[in-house]
């Protein structure tokens, strides 16, 4: 039976399946990238500056590199 776990920190998550170890440094450079965004995107407070400092060719190359990672990420599973 797997164990589910609860954590939305991307790196945090990636130590604990090991796939950090895996990861080349371009990809954790990217989920370095990614994990503040989904933690100001939780808060309400951040929102709002959140959605300024994003432009649309910025939010286009996030959702590419991040399609790129998941499929990495399924191959692994």
């Amino acid at each position: 039976m797997k164990v589910l776990l609860k954590i939305h920190s991307l790196s945090r998550l990636a130590e604990r399946t090991e796939l950090d170890k895996e990861l080349s440094e371009e990809q954790l450079d990217f989920i370095d990238t990614l994990e503040p965004l989904n933690i100001e995107a939780r808060y309400p407070s951040y929102k709002e500056r959140l959605m300024k400092s994003l432009t649309k060719e910025y939010c286009i190359g996030l959702l590419s590199q991040t399609k790129e990672l998941q499929s990495w990420i399924k191959n692994k599973l």
